[in-house]
């Protein structure tokens, strides 16, 4: 759980949970400069727990 914390770290494969999680954590970052976040998106898109909105898609490449 801890590898959520950081920024600058992927933390690897995620629960839904541990996405949710890391989300709330980096509220405040950025996806293109977050690795956590970026993970944590990733998951939840992945899993169907979120839909990204087509300018999302377009900046990502989700």
């Amino acid at each position: 759980m801890n590898a959520i914390l950081l920024c600058g770290h992927d933390p690897g494969p995620l629960t839904a949970e541990q996405a949710h999680r890391a989300m709330q954590v980096h509220l405040e970052c950025a996806v293109d400069t977050c690795r956590s976040r970026r993970r944590a998106r990733a998951t939840l898109v992945e899993q169907k727990r979120m839909v990204l909105d087509e300018r999302a898609q377009q900046v990502s490449g989700s």
